[in-house]
């Protein structure tokens, strides 16, 4: 029987200070050395990923993104891709607009990422991340909403304490065309909620029946710790939430 073992990184394989230990990367080397297939869903990218998990040896592509992405560990690509429509992209942002709301949009223009953000409108979370963004090239201060959608968007991220996003999150969730997360951040203060907005079929538990099915794998355990690690929970064989786990993740295995 092919098992297709699949962990999340934050808060479930990373310890506290964002770290891989040792005694981890020994323990699934081995096992990965003696054929388990083995891989990681995140809500990062694959280049913060990457820096995270250095020292493994990862033989599955991994999910990333949320679901987004299928991609190879070696920066070898993509296998699986998904993107908002034109419809779609204009669509969020005038929800957005309407409860006066700028977020970061990461979108693909010209075959390049670049991530984006209306100049002037940035709440506190938002700069925060801009002092860590300032010498990276993806980044993109834009003037308007229509400079914002540019290119082929994919994410979408607000920043904000949990009550100045709950009616946005609740207006999205009720026109039921795209995947939306609301969750805390697991580092970061004194704004700790993220509202992500996603392709409709962008889940982690989505993204995890398409690599199940690419290797030909007869069940899914799984690990994790965060909402984002629902619908995967969902698809999985078996499911495994860590002690510092949202609840609603650990209910799910109690029922």
């Amino acid at each position: 029987m092919k098992i297709l073992y699949i962990t999340d990184l934050d808060g479930t394989l990373l310890n506290s200070d964002r770290k891989l230990s040792e005694y981890s990367v020994n323990i699934i080397n081995d096992l990965v050395g003696k054929g388990m297939y083995f891989t990681y869903a995140t809500a990062r990218s694959l280049e913060s990923a990457s820096k995270v998990t250095k020292g493994l040896k990862i033989n599955i592509p991994a999910i990333t993104r949320n679901g987004i992405f299928i991609e190879n560990t070696n920066n070898n690509g993509k296998i699986y891709s998904l993107k908002f429509s034109e419809e779609e992209k204009y669509l969020i942002m005038g929800i957005l607009e309407k409860y006066s709301i700028y977020p970061l949009v990461c979108s693909f223009i010209n075959g390049e990422e670049k991530r984006s953000w209306i100049k002037d409108k940035e709440n506190d979370g938002i700069k925060n991340g801009i002092k860590s963004w300032k010498d990276d090239s993806r980044y993109r201060p834009v003037n308007n909403l229509k400079d914002l959608c540019y290119g082929d968007p994919f994410y979408i991220r607000c920043i904000g304490k949990k009550d100045s996003l709950m009616d946005v999150y609740h207006s999205l969730l009720e026109i039921n065309k795209f995947s939306c997360l609301l969750q805390r951040e697991y580092y970061n203060e004194p704004e700790p909620y993220w509202c992500e907005i996603l392709p409709k079929k962008a889940t982690k538990g989505n993204t995890a029946l398409v690599l199940k099915e690419i290797f030909k794998c007869n069940k899914i355990i799984s690990f994790g710790d965060g909402i984002n690690d629902v619908e995967m929970f969902k698809v999985s064989d078996e499911s495994y939430a860590v002690e510092n786990a949202e609840d609603e993740l650990k209910k799910m295995r109690l029922e």
